[in-house]
Order: C-alpha cells, then sequence, then structure tokens
C-alpha cells in the first residue's frame, strides 16, 4: 500500500486536476458518492485528473483526512457503476487506476481518472449526451451546451473534419487565380508528378479538394476544397462563422491595436492558401535571425522560419471551423501567438513527444504536404519546440482552453533570464531578489516577462521535481515575491499588484506583465539592450546596470569623509559622482545612500547640472523623470579622467 501525506495531496492539487470527496456515506464506513459520475464525466472530457475518497477539502486549498473504513465496498459499488450503461456510457478505468493508499494513517481511495479518446468522447451519465455530458472549468463540473455536445459527437465519428462532399458546390465556388497559385508552386515541387497533367477537376479530385458520396453518388466540393480555394461568400454560407485574422502589434502591452491587419473583410479572397501565403510573408518580416551559408550561398531559411511555417500550418489544419472562435495570428515585437478553434484530439503530452498525429483536417493536411508545407504525421510540434529552443529562446507554450474550446501556441522571442527583467526586478526587490537561488530568479523572470507563472509553466521549463516546484512558489508568495490567484491546478502566480485580467484576447491578458509597462515611458523609449550598446563604454550585458551589495559598500567606501561632512567643496563631490558612476548606473536611491546626502540635494544641485553639461549621461534619455531612472558618467568625461 503506498503512503503518502497531506504535502503530497497539497502538491497534487497544484500539479494535476484533484478532486476530494469525503464519501463516508451515512454510516460513515464509506459509501459511492452520488457526485462521483458528474466529476467522472467532466474529467474524462477535458485533461482527467484524480479524484480522493476519504478526504476533505474544506476550505479551498486546505485538505483533512477521513479515511475510509470498508474501501472493498466503494471499490465494488464503483465497479458496478462503470459497467452499468445506464449509469455512465462508458467506462475508462483499468484496474492498476483505482487504488487504496495510506494518508496520516488511514485509508484513502485514489482513483486516476483519464483523458477520454476521441472516439469516446462524450463520456455522459445517464442515457442522453445531451444532458448527462460534463467538463471541468475552474475547479468545477460544468454541464456542456448543446452545441459543445455536437461538436463532441462530430469528432466521435468524423476521423477528417474536411472530407464531406458538399451538394450544390462546383468550380464557380473556387478562386481560379487560388487553384493557380497552387498549382504552379505544385509543379515547382514536384515537377515530374503526373498530375501536372490533368484538368482542373481531376487534379482538385487526386489532392481531396473534390469527392463523391458514395451513399448519394453525389459529385462536388468538400469541404476541405472550398476551405483552400474557395471564394469567401460560398465559404461564409456553408462555415458562417469562418473568420481568419493576422495582427501585427506594435508592442507587447495590453492593447489589443495593430500596425497591420490581414482579415475577411472582402479585400481578398478570403480562403485558406491565400490566407498562408499573405500571413507567412508578414511573419518573416524584420525576422532578426542570423541567416547561414551552404557553400557560397546565403540560406535565409533558418529554423526560426521553419518553426513559423510549421507553427501558421498546424493553426490552420487542426482548426475546427465549425466553432465559433476566429484563427487568430498575431506578431508583437517579442512574440508570436497562434490560436485555432477546437481543442486538441492528442493530448498535449502524448503531442510533445511526436508520433502520434489525428488531425482534424486531412485533407486540407495533405494539400499543403503536396506543397512543402507541413510535417509528416505527429513530427510538427517536435520539430517547432526544437527549432526554436535552438535560439536559446523561451520554451514554445502550447495550452488549451476547455471553456471557448480552442487551441493557443505562444512563441517568445526572448531568453530564459532576459537582462532586462532581471534588471527590473532587481529594482524591484534589490538585495532580496540577488540572493535568490537560480530556479526561483526564473520563476519571477517567467512571471514578469509572461505575465504569470504557473505550477505546470516552470515544470515545462525545468527539471526540478513538482514537489519542489510546490515548495518554491509557496516561498516566494510567503516573502512577498508574489501573489497567487485561482485555485488547484488553476492555481496561477504574478508580481505583487499586477494580477492578470483575462479578455477576449489570448495574447494580451496572459502576456503583459509588469516589464513591458514599466518601459511604456513615451513616443519610442529605448530597450535597455540599447541604452547599453548605444554607449560604447559599457559592455551590453547586464552586469553593468546590477551594481551587487558588494559593490555598493565598495563605493561607500570611496565615498569616504563626504559621508559623514555637510561641507564638502562642490568640486569634491561632484568627482566623487563621477568616479562612483563609472562602472555602474546608478539611481537616485542608490546616490542618496552612498553619499549619505538628501535625494532631493543631489538631483537639484548635482545631477541635474551634470547631465545638461554632459559629464553624466541618463538611462532613460528621452524621459528624463522617468520613475526608473538613472545615471552614468559619460564616456566623454570617463575618456578626460582617464587622460589625466
Amino acid at each position: 500500500m503506498a503512503r503518502i501525506n497531506l504535502e503530497d495531496i497539497r502538491d497534487l492539487a497544484e500539479d494535476v486536476e484533484l478532486e476530494a470527496k469525503k464519501a463516508v456515506g451515512s454510516h460513515g464506513r464509506g459509501e459511492l458518492p452520488t457526485s462521483f459520475f458528474q466529476t467522472y464525466s467532466a474529467l474524462a472530457n477535458t485533461n482527467g485528473g484524480i479524484v480522493l475518497f476519504g478526504v476533505e477539502e474544506k476550505p479551498k486549498g486546505v485538505f483533512s483526512v477521513i479515511g475510509l473504513s470498508d474501501c472493498r465496498k466503494v471499490i465494488q459499488d464503483l465497479w458496478n457503476g462503470l459497467h452499468n450503461q445506464q449509469r455512465v456510457s462508458t467506462n475508462l478505468l483499468r484496474d492498476e487506476d483505482i487504488e487504496v493508499i495510506e494518508v496520516e494513517g488511514k485509508q484513502v481511495l485514489k482513483i486516476s481518472i483519464h483523458r477520454a479518446a476521441r472516439r469516446r468522447r462524450p463520456v455522459f451519465i445517464g442515457k442522453n449526451p445531451f444532458l448527462g455530458t460534463y467538463q471541468r472549468r475552474n475547479e468545477g463540473d460544468y454541464k456542456c451546451e448543446a452545441e459543445t455536445v455536437k461538436r463532441m459527437l462530430a469528432e466521435q465519428v468524423e476521423d477528417a473534419r474536411d472530407a464531406r462532399v458538399l451538394p450544390n458546390y462546383g468550380l464557380n465556388d473556387l478562386q481560379k487565380e487560388t487553384i493557380t497559385a497552387y498549382r504552379n508552386v505544385f509543379k515547382v515541387t514536384r515537377p515530374d508528378h503526373p498530375w501536372n497533367e490533368f484538368d482542373e477537376l481531376e487534379f482538385l479530385r487526386m489532392i481531396g479538394g473534390w469527392g463523391l458520396n458514395r451513399d448519394t453518388k453525389d459529385e462536388g466540393l468538400t469541404i476541405a476544397g472550398l476551405l483552400m480555394f474557395g471564394k469567401l461568400r460560398p465559404i461564409l454560407d456553408e462555415l458562417p462563422n469562418y473568420v481568419v485574422d493576422y495582427q501585427e502589434r506594435p508592442e507587447p502591452k495590453a492593447e489589443p491595436r495593430w500596425i497591420d491587419r490581414l482579415t475577411t473583410d472582402g479585400m481578398w479572397s478570403g480562403n485558406l492558401y491565400d490566407f498562408y501565403r499573405l500571413t507567412i510573408r508578414k511573419l518573416y518580416t524584420d525576422l532578426k535571425v542570423p541567416f547561414k551559408l551552404e557553400g557560397d550561398q546565403r540560406m535565409d531559411d533558418t529554423p526560426v522560419h521553419e518553426a513559423l511555417r510549421e507553427a501558421l500550418v498546424n493553426t490552420l489544419i487542426h482548426a475546427d471551423y465549425s466553432g465559433r472562435l476566429s484563427i487568430l495570428i498575431v506578431k508583437r515585437p517579442d512574440m508570436f501567438g497562434f490560436r485555432n478553434p477546437g481543442t486538441m484530439r492528442v493530448p498535449i503530452d502524448i503531442a510533445l513527444q511526436g508520433g502520434e498525429s489525428d488531425c482534424r483536417n486531412r485533407n486540407l493536411q495533405k494539400m499543403f504536404q503536396l506543397v512543402g508545407l507541413g510535417e509528416q504525421a505527429g513530427s510538427g510540434l517536435p520539430k517547432i519546440y526544437r527549432n526554436w529552443e535552438r535560439q536559446s529562446w523561451r520554451k514554445p507554450l502550447l495550452y488549451e482552453k476547455f471553456d471557448r474550446d480552442q487551441t493557443l501556441l505562444e512563441l517568445r522571442m526572448a531568453s530564459l533570464l532576459p537582462d532586462d527583467v532581471l534588471v527590473e526586478l532587481d529594482h524591484q526587490f534589490g538585495d532580496r531578489f540577488r540572493s535568490l537561488p537560480d530556479v526561483e530568479r526564473l520563476t519571477l523572470a517567467t512571471a514578469a516577462t509572461e505575465g504569470q507563472v504557473t505550477h505546470s509553466r516552470l515544470k515545462s521549463i525545468t527539471d526540478s521535481h513538482p514537489h519542489d516546484l510546490s515548495k518554491t512558489l509557496s516561498s516566494l508568495v510567503r516573502e512577498g515575491f508574489l501573489e497567487s490567484g485561482g485555485a488547484g491546478r488553476g492555481t496561477y502566480y504574478y508580481l505583487p499588484g499586477e494580477e492578470p485580467q483575462e479578455g477576449e484576447d489570448p495574447f494580451v491578458w496572459q502576456a503583459v506583465g509588469r516589464i513591458n509597462r514599466v518601459h511604456d515611458t513615451g513616443k519610442e523609449s529605448e530597450s535597455f539592450q540599447q541604452v547599453v550598446q548605444r554607449s560604447q563604454h559599457l559592455a551590453p550585458d547586464s552586469q553593468h546596470l546590477i551594481p551587487d551589495s558588494q559593490h555598493l559598500e565598495k563605493l561607500e567606501s570611496l565615498a569616504g569623509e563626504i559621508r559623514t561632512t555637510r561641507k564638502a567643496p562642490r568640486a569634491q563631490v561632484v568627482q566623487i559622482i563621477l568616479s562612483i558612476c563609472r562602472e555602474h548606473y546608478l539611481s537616485l536611491r542608490e546616490l542618496s545612500q552612498i553619499l549619505a546626502r538628501k535625494p532631493a540635494t543631489l538631483q537639484n544641485h548635482y545631477l541635474a547640472k551634470l547631465v545638461s553639461d554632459g559629464s553624466l549621461e541618463l538611462l532613460y534619455p528621452d524621459k528624463v523623470n522617468h520613475p526608473k531612472q538613472r545615471y552614468r558618467t559619460s564616456a566623454r568625461c570617463f575618456s578626460t579622467t582617464d587622460e589625466e
């Protein structure tokens, strides 16, 4: 019998979906709760989870052990119910999924419920899926709307959602120019292929754009053919919620405005192939990655280009075009975001391992592959992750939102510990931040960069044990570095006073973070790296921006007798200021501490004049009164002093 403690249960609650039920019954010996199958349906229709019988969670997040005296009876009642189709539609459990464990010396029943495969969803209680289907949302079990159940039923029976033949749709509903463009690329990609000789109709038939309903003998466009090559109006006639949307945003901040946009506004064909062709060019524009040489030829197609191409194709071929959400592609200075309607057909952890694919739109997938776009089944996501990590950027973030039936992928062009983020965290927390272990610093940097951090996100970017990550997060909250929201597996952590607010745009609320707002100082304030690189006498790394405590003590010693006298000659004070500002940008607070002078005195009698005559330079030269302003001896003054 396995033994765990209450701390293990708390860790488990943050790592997986966990439901605790007393399950003691009226006699106190143990009884299958009537609400279990509702939870069973909810967990099976989302991401699975664990149910504990004999444990109470009250209040939220606080567990106490009740224990069961007759686990065998509860287990027998559980199996009887799972095999009763009047009670529940299907049994997903195996013997090893039901386990008696010991907690605090008492027996508890642990039931592991797996995410149901697509062909077994919806899992529902009773006889009617429209009345008995549940999903897990925000630590609760919610009955699904009829539309959600219909989509599950369609997913269950349709291996390819885009293969259906559309009655009364023909070649006139297609954009001829799009087909021509596609065939031209096909000829270049496959110059000796026999399909190049076929007429338009036969070519469409071979690639899956034209089909035959063998039951009715009707021929016509398939959903795939219409989506890939169709005119906008015919597409909307069949799929009224169809929207594709590309947005380029000027700043990484919580303001969904754009400087470039491509959407279904009637200004272009509106079909998927044209959307891909137009969007991929926009994603590639100004992409700041080094090119490589093959022989003496420049190769512009870098791993980053490949990752973006794969991400865009994945978004288009896995989308549920019957859903209400748009396909959304976002380009920002700090990240690329990809959203498609519909959750994943394969659990995320399995999809990331590669080798297993269940594409929602297999004909679309084949059409893209025929012109060299998209990887073979099951290899696309691993390639995206691999190529992104080769740049030493933050690990991609792939996640689902079941309440809105969508899948999202975020590709951030930032390191795990960006210099500017470290600088701002140092400003906020000072010596306390510098003394933190590496995992804690990484946790705070993730919260700052991505707007929040969760247990599962930390697990994806570190090798630490889940239990250690739980302790890390709890410690950072206790010490005032982080605040928390949500509960259980939905718990999220954020910097003090910076709680993220979820909105309709998934690439705004989750990615904002305080660092982005701190830099919003005017028209075009420079980043820390730009400031450092602009100052040629500084090496472009964060050590010149963050003086550690030992160095501050050294500077106090350098200030000498000035710290103890109020009447030092002005020239002497100026010389000391220029000396202590040689190696680091120093804030007014730090200068005040080092020189033992009031901030107002330093600002009014020394710093303003030294900046004015060019002896000191500002970290934010375009915003003199910036709240995080810092000062450093200018290159000119630095050189003159050395010569003397």
